[in-house]
């Protein structure tokens, strides 16, 4: 079986689109997907509609709950609007309850066995969705995230690719789709191949530009939200 890891897609349906292409070449079985479907950019519709097709496990990252926040208190938008743009507004605006409602009821972290494997999905930490785990984090921390049930445990949040093995559990992060932080401009996703326990970091290059235009338009004064798409 065939397992694509991704996450942090953050309304970035141009990058989803390369990511769940490459899948489909792949022969992906299932989407294993680590939270944060939206925020910061403005295509939630989009997202939702490419990852409908699939088969797919989804755990609620922490801009679901910047959602579920807002949903109840429309007071909370403009805080979120000046630190991280307007896009849960219009994610609000835009999808429908159904669709409100599957993502304010995620659940985190999700427990799964996919073909004999002990999977943990995350967005966080197995404890947390909205703490940070870097690949260049102390030992003491990884060694807490790698429990010792599981043979995978998937994270997300830090948009950060990391693969790391503590004791018999691998740590995987495949970074993020829709905002790369690690000065490697592209789509970033995993691959885990269950018949050979192999785990893989992907990056698909994609063009940009008109989610840039759109950013710089809506967001002149949030600089990095289009600078971050590019940056090396």
């Amino acid at each position: 079986m065939k397992l694509a890891i991704l996450g942090d897609i953050h309304g970035n349906a141009h990058a989803l689109d390369v990511v769940l292409k490459a899948a489909k070449k792949m022969q992906v079985d299932y989407l294993l997907v680590n939270g944060d479907l939206v925020g910061y950019y403005f295509m939630a519709d989009e997202v939702l509609k490419l990852l409908e097709p699939w088969q797919k496990y989804i755990v609620r990252g922490n801009h679901e709950d910047m959602l579920i926040k807002a949903r109840k208190d429309v007071n909370a938008l403009p805080y979120i609007e000046k630190r991280y743009g307007s896009a849960i507004e219009e994610t609000l605006r835009t999808l429908g309850e159904e669709q409100l409602d599957m993502l304010c009821e995620l659940k985190h972290p999700l427990d799964l066995e996919m073909d004999g494997l002990k999977i943990l999905l995350c967005h966080g930490t197995p404890w947390d969705n909205d703490v940070y785990v870097y690949p260049d984090a102390e030992q003491a921390l990884l060694e807490k995230c790698a429990l010792p049930e599981y043979d995978i445990v998937i994270m997300g949040h830090t948009h950060y690719p990391m693969i790391k093995k503590v004791a018999n559990t691998q740590l995987v992060n495949p970074g993020s789709v829709g905002q790369p932080r690690n000065r490697k401009p592209g789509a970033h996703w995993a691959l885990l191949d269950t018949d050979t326990k192999e785990i893989t970091l992907h990056n698909e290059a994609y063009d940009a530009s008109s989610l840039i235009a759109d950013v710089k338009l809506r967001h002149p004064e949030l600089p990095y939200l289009a600078e971050v798409l590019t940056r090396i």
